[in-house]
């Protein structure tokens, strides 16, 4: 292994599980080629079943650059998308990246470094929220407070050191190994539940604030609302197969929704239960008001209701969960365990 002041001697594979992005692929994939890293580099679009021009855009993209390289993913699925690629790395720390997020200047090189200083199996940092239109900017808002995403730090920032997860991550591929890689039964909380696995066996899970990645928010209420609700849903299968794995700022939203449904019919009969969902009302619009200052009027009244829509959608997924794993499959995951090229050894996907 290279000493922590000669990262560049690593070779660097970065996966991308790839649907529909037709908007930001371009923009995402340049982030990385333009990075400062010196050392052999590879980018893995593991191509899904997109309904726009996606897949235009990759080709073109795959084209101008030979170290842009495509496969196929029939199913869509981000963990087996990400299992695809991983399995089609050639190099030894392994970088996911996702369609629509642009890594700032410095990422890969701080990874690779932070990975041989710490002797961590994954380090990550900052999912650094920003958006473009109004709704956009709202969301952005939210997702950059507590009271929108609680105590994430990978969300809001703070000291580097030992973390439960982080934002995509930047592996060594030995641990990936090690773990069989995703587990493709989870859709979403898939980097939660392999980064709970990872910390099982012993390795460690490291955050870092110079790194960050430029994340480009959901775009409509409804959009958003399935994303959370999503999200809740899965983070309850999670709890369920690993235990220990919840804690309060999980519980608030799923807390908060029981609370509201409560008030909201119970204040039927007992006027005073009101109260309840008046009170999540006035604290969410004097929250919003204060954490949006700064941005424009159309904003700021939208930060209110997007406050409301994360919270509520993912607090109603995780209450009416009812995805169930298969139990006759343990890990290593249902996938297998993944074959990864020999470091430095190309090899061609499928497209």
């Amino acid at each position: 292994m290279p000493s922590p002041d000669q990262p560049a001697q690593r070779g660097i594979s970065v996966v991308m599980p790839i649907l529909n992005e037709e908007r930001h692929l371009a923009e995402s994939v340049a982030a990385i080629t333009e990075q400062d890293w010196d050392g052999p580099l590879e980018i893995i679009l593991a191509l899904g079943p997109s309904t726009d021009a996606t897949d235009d855009v990759a080709r073109r993209l795959a084209a101008s650059d030979p170290r842009i390289r495509l496969v196929d993913n029939p199913t869509g699925l981000t963990p087996e998308a990400l299992n695809l690629a991983i399995g089609q790395a050639a190099y030894d720390i392994v970088a996911r990246v996702d369609g629509h997020g642009l890594l700032s200047p410095g990422y890969l090189r701080t990874a690779a470094t932070t990975l041989a200083e710490t002797g961590a199996a994954n380090v990550g940092g900052i999912m650094y929220a920003e958006g473009t239109t109004p709704f956009e900017r709202a969301v952005a808002c939210a997702m950059k407070s507590r009271i929108g995403v609680g105590g994430a730090r990978f969300k809001l920032g703070g000291q580097a050191g030992e973390a439960e997860t982080v934002y995509l991550g930047v592996f060594d591929r030995g641990w990936l190994q090690r773990v069989g890689g995703y587990d493709t039964r989870f859709r979403r909380a898939q980097d939660w539940e392999m980064n709970w696995r990872l910390r099982a066996l012993g390795g460690t899970v490291w955050f870092t604030p110079q790194m960050r990645v430029t994340y480009r928010p959901r775009g409509t209420f409804a959009t958003l609302a399935s994303q959370y609700f999503q999200y809740g849903t899965w983070r309850r299968v999670v709890a369920r197969r690993h235990k220990g794995s919840i804690n309060a700022r999980y519980l608030a939203p799923p807390v908060a929704v029981a609370a509201i449904a409560v008030g909201a019919v119970g204040g039927l009969v007992w006027r005073p239960l009101w109260l309840v969902p008046a009170a999540y009302l006035t604290a969410i619009a004097a929250g919003g008001w204060a954490i949006s200052q700064g941005e424009p009027a159309k904003v700021r009244a939208l930060v209110p209701p997007v406050l409301a829509t994360m919270h509520l959608a993912w607090g109603a997924g995780f209450l009416t969960s009812r995805v169930r794993l298969a139990e006759d499959v343990q890990d290593p995951p249902s996938n297998g365990p993944l074959h990864l090229a020999s470091p430095g050894q190309q090899q061609l996907g499928p497209r």
